[in-house]
């Protein structure tokens, strides 16, 4: 059984997004209402709070060395402590929403979706930004835009959009961005899914929001192991560590427990978390 134990860095509400920065050897993460972007660095324990002065869903590093964000607003980037808006996505949409959790595929694409505030049905969406900054709406009809996640092969795209219980997933295009065939990877019962990872193996792993734990599915989509988490509403999980085997994953407070950030060594190695390519 795995054994997690909490890292000693700041308490968030709503801790999400965990990601291994190779190039730095530290983790990203986020804490969504308060707009901060922590970066902890196993190595010494040190650890930096970057406040980017409203909502952030995700940071995800850029191949120039700054930050790709995805805001409230939209996509935007972070360099020398400057933040630009690169695609002002939630103006379209319904107003209250917000961007939330994504990823960027090797090609260095950047994708991430949007949601209401007050968990509308259906109110968002699902973007994708190219390395240009061109950006396009991949889909619609999104309740809670969460996890992103590859098969080694990048032929497969993991997708949740949490409200409907289930990890889905697309046929995908490397060369292109695109996605085709969505269908029915798995049926989470325990809590409902939220962010996802997947190992050099192709598990899915599975945070489970309101279900206490990440749960490890098999390429086949049936669950083959869970890592027990001291707290109720359990966001994102993501490999670490300068071998890929340290899970790191990331919980909410609930006014009860949560908020802290936990890890555990595994016998499984992920993938490298990719950059995004910011052309411009």
């Amino acid at each position: 059984m795995l054994e997690p134990e909490i890292v000693p860095v700041p308490h968030a509400r709503l801790g999400e997004g965990p990601r291994w920065d190779a190039r730095t050897g530290t983790l990203l993460w986020v804490d969504i209402p308060a707009g901060l972007v922590h970066r902890l660095d196993p190595a010494d324990g040190s650890h930096e709070t970057i406040d980017v002065g409203q909502p952030v869903g995700v940071a995800v590093p850029t191949t120039s060395g700054g930050l790709a964000l995805a805001v409230r607003d939209g996509f935007a980037v972070l360099e020398r402590g400057r933040l630009e808006l690169l695609a002002p996505v939630t103006a379209a949409e319904r107003p209250g929403n917000r961007m939330n959790d994504g990823a960027c595929d090797r090609a260095g694409r950047f994708f991430a979706g949007t949601k209401a505030e007050d968990d509308a049905p259906g109110a968002g969406a699902l973007y994708r930004l190219d390395p240009d900054r061109r950006c396009e709406r991949l889909l619609d009809d999104v309740t809670i835009s969460n996890g992103i996640a590859w098969s080694p092969d990048e032929r497969l795209l993991y997708y949740v959009d949490t409200p409907t219980g289930r990890v889905d997933v697309f046929d995908y295009d490397p060369v292109s961005g695109g996605l085709a065939d969505r269908r029915v990877f798995a049926e989470i019962t325990r809590g409902r899914p939220d962010g996802i990872t997947v190992d050099s193996t192709g598990h899915v792993w599975v945070a489970l929001w309101g279900g206490g734990a990440v749960v490890r599915l098999r390429p086949d989509g049936r669950p083959d192991l869970s890592v027990e988490i001291p707290a109720t509403n359990v966001t994102s999980c993501a490999f670490g560590g300068g071998d890929l085997d340290v899970l790191y994953v990331t919980t909410a407070w609930d006014g009860r427990t949560g908020g802290q950030l936990w890890r555990c060594r595994t016998s499984s190695t992920g993938l490298p978390a990719n950059p995004y390519l910011d052309l411009a």
